[in-house]
C-alpha cells in the first residue's frame, strides 16, 4: 500500500510514469523501507496505464458492490401492533435502576 500511495503522491505531482527510484525516494524521505519485491511488480503492472482511467474503472466497480448491512428476516413490531392485531398488548419496558458509580466511567469523572 505504501508503494501504491508514493506512486499517486508522483503521479499527483505531474510525474505521469514514475520510476522505482522515483518511489524510492518518495519513501526514504519520508522514512519508510522499501520492499524491492513488491515495488518492481507495482511498477510492471501500472506501467503504460493512465491512473485516473485505472482509478475510474476501479469506482465503477466499486459501485457494483452491494454494501450496508445484512437485514434480518423479521423486524420488530411497532409498539401498537401488538394490539392492532388482536394479541395482547406489551408492557413497556422498565429501565434497570441506575446506580450512581456505573462500571462506564470507572469511577473517574471527565472533569476530575
Amino acid at each position: 500500500m505504501k508503494h501504491l500511495a508514493a506512486y499517486l503522491l508522483l503521479t499527483l505531482g505531474g510525474n505521469t510514469s514514475p520510476s522505482a527510484e522515483d518511489i524510492k525516494t518518495v519513501l526514504g524521505a519520508a522514512g519508510v523501507e522499501v520492499d524491492n519485491d513488491r515495488l518492481e511488480k507495482l511498477i510492471a503492472e501500472l506501467s503504460g496505464k493512465d491512473v485516473n482511467e485505472l482509478i475510474a474503472e476501479g469506482s465503477t466497480k466499486l459501485a457494483s458492490v452491494p454494501s450496508g448491512g445484512a437485514s434480518s428476516g423479521g423486524a420488530a413490531a411497532p409498539s401498537g401492533g401488538a394490539a392492532a392485531s388482536g394479541g395482547a398488548a406489551a408492557e413497556p419496558e422498565k429501565e434497570a435502576p441506575k446506580d450512581e458509580e456505573s462500571d462506564e466511567d470507572m469511577g473517574f469523572g471527565l472533569f476530575d
